[in-house]
C-alpha cells in the first residue's frame, strides 16, 4: 500500500471529487495525445453515482482528502442502460472463461477504473483493485470488463499487473474492444 494513500468505498460526499477526476479524463475532454495516457469513456451524472454509490458499488483512493483514483464495481441491470452493456450481455453465450458460465447474476461489470496521472505506475491500481474485490467478491464471482483497443495504458494495467484474462473482442461503433474476466476469488499478487 503507498504512504498517505486511503481506500474507501464512496459515499454521497465523495460526488464532487469523482466527478473531478472523471472530468479530467473522460474522453470526450482529451486531445489524440491525452488519450494515449489512457482514458475512461462513460460519464457519470449526479443520480447515476448516487445510484452506485447506494449499492456500494464505487471504490476509491484519496490523498490528502482529494480523490485520486476510483474504481466501479455495478451490476448489469445497472449499466444495461447504455447500449454497449446490452450488446455485450447479448454476447454472454459466447464467452469462455475457465469453468464459469457467464451470465448477469454471477458476473458484474468492472470499471470505469481511473487513477490520477501523478499516481500511475505506483501500485495503486494494484491497491484498488484489491480493495474492491475483497468487497465485491461477496455477491460476485466473476468480474467482466472491457477496454477500448487504443486505451494500451489500460489493457496493459489489467492483463500485465492485474492478470486479468483476454476472453473476446468486439466492435461497437466504430471501435474495437477487448473483453476481459477475473476470477474473484484470487487476490491480486
Amino acid at each position: 500500500m503507498l504512504k498517505n494513500i486511503f481506500l474507501e468505498i464512496a459515499n454521497n460526499s465523495d460526488i464532487s471529487g469523482i466527478l473531478e477526476l472523471q472530468e479530467l479524463y473522460l474522453v470526450s475532454n482529451l486531445n489524440d495525445e491525452e488519450k494515449q495516457a489512457g482514458f475512461v469513456t462513460t460519464p457519470f451524472t449526479i443520480d447515476l453515482l448516487k445510484e452506485v454509490i447506494a449499492d456500494e458499488g464505487i471504490f476509491i483512493a484519496k490523498s490528502n482528502n482529494k480523490i485520486i483514483g476510483y474504481a466501479f464495481a455495478a451490476s448489469w441491470a445497472f449499466f444495461s442502460q447504455w447500449p454497449i452493456f446490452e450488446y455485450m450481455i447479448s454476447m454472454f453465450p459466447r464467452y469462455k472463461f475457465r469453468d464459469f458460465e457467464m451470465n448477469t447474476i454471477s458476473s458484474f461489470q468492472y470499471g470505469p477504473v481511473c487513477i490520477h496521472k501523478d499516481f500511475r505506475g505506483q501500485g495503486l491500481i494494484k491497491d484498488l483493485f484489491e480493495f474492491m474485490r475483497i468487497h465485491t467478491v461477496k455477491k460476485y464471482p466473476i468480474a467482466v470488463t472491457f477496454i477500448n483497443k487504443i486505451n494500451i495504458p489500460s489493457t496493459k494495467a489489467h492483463v500485465e499487473k492485474l492478470k486479468w484474462e483476454i476472453i473476446d473482442e468486439f466492435s461497437f461503433n466504430n471501435n474495437d474492444y477487448i473483453v476481459l474476466a477475473y476470477d474473484m476469488k484470487i487476490a491480486t499478487e
